[in-house]
């Protein structure tokens, strides 16, 4: 049995590099950016109003001048229009083309109508309410780089310089496996000795979210059969997440499958809980990468953020988002091993106070809808009351 240090230094140096591939914008969101973005003209494009209201000449405010004629109306998206009187104005739209021999827009709030124009009832400074052209950026500027996961903000700025097309790091084919004759779908009613199948779609989930699609699997507890889906599988894909039969019981085939298959292993059994049972291994041709989690919901699902992640994180060149909390109150590891202990967070004077939740164990999985992430307990160490401590997220904070 190795530590939690070890074993995720071991995983990280199986990091892979699976390319980069083309997409359509519309697919990118959650996908990793392979490649820088320019600007392809300044932004904005020209000098817009950002308000409705008139356009004029500041020379007619420098006069004295209160009162503006309408001229003409601007309107966003028409050419630009020409101020052709120095002394009327033009009512503008909000982001309309600001018209020429026009420097400054007047809000029509700070305006009254009258007549034919409008009357000035607030001081006006010259040139307000004008976004200028190329004051964000100019043509040319590297707006988004490489190695970036992509949100909706990056994905409408790619759609504001016509990025039909994006370059992304290519993902992992992977393959989800649920193992046990235990486990049946979750549409159908279990028997007695029965649990319905929680890890597959909890592993599909977690991917999805990664911007992967997964294939699933349940394989029965049959050596043979075992050894002859896996073998394909092998064959098929570039990561295989694997859930249950990596324990001591007499019906926990994956090592010794996977070893006759050609897969190096790694490691087997991690000082840590939950999910010390942790096996982990590299087809020797094939190059797939094997992640075989314990069968208990909790132990794949924080083996899942504390290696699975970070291992793709680096793969795909981006950085795994940890950070510290504070503990709301004290708590005690008296174990040999590395725990990771379900939190909930809350925000006071600014900063993320850590609440411990219990739970039944590593079978508990309701109780990991009442947390946000786990901390990180050393082995045999005592953890006071607002001490800092390491945090892995599990769900979106903000």
């Amino acid at each position: 049995m190795i530590s939690f240090e070890t074993a995720l230094q071991k995983v990280l140096e199986q990091v892979q590099n699976y390319g980069t591939e083309k997409i359509h914008l519309s697919k990118s969101e959650n996908r990793v950016l392979g490649e820088s973005v320019y600007a392809d003209r300044d932004f904005p494009p020209f000098d817009r109003a950002t308000k409705d209201g008139i356009a004029i000449n500041s020379k007619t405010l420098e006069r004295g001048e209160r009162f503006f004629e309408t001229e003409n109306i601007a309107q966003a998206g028409a050419p630009q229009l020409e101020l052709k009187n120095s002394w009327k104005c033009i009512e503008i739209m909000t982001g309309a083309l600001v018209p020429k021999q026009t420097d400054t827009v007047i809000m029509y709030e700070h305006l009254h109508r009258k007549n034919n124009g409008f009357e000035l009832v607030q001081e006006a400074t010259k040139g307000q309410n004008i976004h200028y052209q190329g004051s964000d950026v100019t043509a040319g500027t590297e707006l988004l780089r490489p190695n970036l996961r992509q949100t909706a903000a990056e994905v409408g700025a790619m759609a504001s310089v016509g990025k039909k097309e994006v370059m992304v790091k290519s993902v992992p084919r992977i393959a989800v496996i649920a193992t046990g004759d235990e486990l049946v779908d979750v549409d159908k009613k279990p028997l007695p000795f029965q649990i319905r199948k929680t890890n597959s779609h909890s592993l599909q989930s977690l991917l999805k979210k990664q911007g992967i699609a997964s294939n699933c699997y349940h394989l029965k507890d049959d050596k043979k059969a075992l050894g002859s889906s896996l073998k394909e599988y092998l064959q098929k894909y570039d990561v295989l997440l694997l859930s249950g039969g990596v324990s001591k019981g007499k019906y926990d085939f994956l090592p010794e499958t996977l070893t006759a298959l050609g897969v190096e292993q790694l490691f087997h059994k991690v000082a840590q809980r939950p999910g010390k049972p942790f096996w982990f291994g590299i087809h020797k041709t094939e190059r797939t990468v094997v992640f075989a989690f314990p069968g208990n919901p909790v132990s794949t699902f924080v083996n899942f953020h504390v290696y699975f992640e970070p291992w793709l994180d680096q793969t795909l060149g981006v950085n795994t988002s940890r950070f510290s909390v504070i503990l709301e109150e004290a708590i005690q590891n008296t174990t040999p091993l590395t725990l990771f202990k379900g939190v909930k967070l809350s925000l006071k004077s600014g900063s993320l106070y850590a609440r411990p939740i219990s739970t039944t164990g590593s079978g508990d999985v309701i109780g990991l809808t009442k947390i946000d992430g786990f901390i990180q307990l050393a082995p045999k160490a005592t953890f006071e009351q607002g001490r800092e401590m390491p945090f892995i997220p599990t769900r979106t904070l903000l």
